[in-house]
């Protein structure tokens, strides 16, 4: 089993950034910091550690805050720090720099690249608004990738993990920073731009497919793979524009046969089924899945199919997991397996999840 990532948070990261901010600011007592920061990260999950851990930095860094700042772009310099000996750092600049914008913001340019500054600077974006996202703007076309990517992620109107920022959740103030990225040479940076149009597509979809309709008009590079990715929570769930932007005719094509392995399916089994479907015109056919129990609908995607003509057909198996994770439970009970087919439900088969 994978080591849980809060212990990534340990003694060797809390070390690594105390050699870097050692070096910048000799005062720094690297040992005492050390032993506040590590004590009593056991009984803490991941992002509890990294609260407690850049509590101890503000309590061994006794400086007004530019100073501090500016020995953590220091300690960049000095070791090569990482996603877990650096997220305290971003967390720290987070949390004690909301009266110095500037030197806040030149610090998460510095550190992102070691340790993705998105969740640092959402109280900027919170408290300051357009003179945080005029910085942000300028991110947009930095020469350095990570950058550029903070930019986007930063701003996401649904920052998994990030605090709410509410202004962020209408249209239109981060659509110039997204068409700046659009069609970015890297693909970390495409992947964010993507996720956040996703994001704004939750709340404002007609908005999101006009801007997607507009980019692949524009053209690009990469723009095809940017505008496939970012509208998919919209196909997901059937929005008939979103599906028109993809080729597909909405609601078009049929079920002719859907068959389960069996009727019951143990908790940690799988469920095999075998669908074949029949295109009603030429063109994509998008074909998702549906798990459905009382209280829930959990979509999935099946395929992406091209017919040539009307009435070409295509089968399909698939085998849906019902493997415990964290994040949910599954309870034992009825369940309903739909097939969805350019939007529409064109199939369904009863089962029963059972006790393993």
């Amino acid at each position: 089993m994978a080591e849980p990532l809060k212990e990534m948070i340990n003694v060797a990261s809390v070390g690594l950034l105390a050699d870097g901010v050692r070096a910048a600011w000799a005062p720094f007592r690297r040992d005492d910091f050390v032993a506040a920061a590590t004590t009593g990260l056991g009984g803490l999950e991941l992002k509890d550690r990294v609260r407690h851990v850049a509590g101890a930095l503000h309590g061994a860094l006794p400086l007004p805050f530019p100073e501090a700042a500016a020995a953590l772009r220091e300690a960049a310099a000095h070791v090569r720090l990482d996603m877990w000996s650096g997220w305290p750092a971003t967390e720290y600049v987070g949390t004690r720099g909301i009266e110095h914008l500037d030197e806040a913001m030149a610090t998460l340019a510095v550190l992102t690249p070691f340790a993705t500054g998105e969740f640092a600077v959402r109280p900027y974006l919170d408290h300051y608004r357009d003179d945080a996202l005029k910085i942000m703007h300028g991110w947009a076309g930095s020469a350095d990738e990570h950058l550029r990517r903070l930019a986007s992620e930063g701003s996401r109107p649904r920052l998994p993990w990030g605090s709410r920022v509410r202004w962020l959740m209408s249209p239109g103030p981060t659509l110039p920073i997204l068409d700046l990225l659009r069609d970015d040479p890297s693909e970390y940076v495409r992947r964010s731009v993507a996720n956040h149009v996703n994001d704004l597509a939750k709340d404002h979809p007609e908005v999101a497919v006009g801007l997607l309709g507009r980019w692949r008009t524009e053209g690009g590079s990469h723009v095809e793979r940017v505008v496939r990715h970012a509208v998919r929570g919209l196909i997901r769930a059937g929005h008939p524009e979103a599906l028109s932007l993809m080729g597909a005719v909405p609601g078009s094509g049929a079920v002719e046969s859907l068959a389960l392995d069996g009727p019951e399916v143990a908790v940690g089994g799988r469920l095999p089924f075998t669908v074949t479907v029949r295109a009603d015109a030429p063109g994509p056919v998008v074909l998702k899945y549906a798990v459905r129990r009382d209280g829930s609908r959990r979509v999935f995607h099946l395929g992406e199919r091209v017919a040539t003509d009307p009435g070409q057909r295509f089968t399909i198996t698939k085998s849906h997991s019902f493997r415990p994770v964290t994040t949910r439970t599954e309870p034992p009970g009825p369940r309903v397996l739909e097939i969805v087919v350019n939007g529409a439900v064109r199939a369904s088969a009863g089962f029963t999840l059972v006790e393993g």
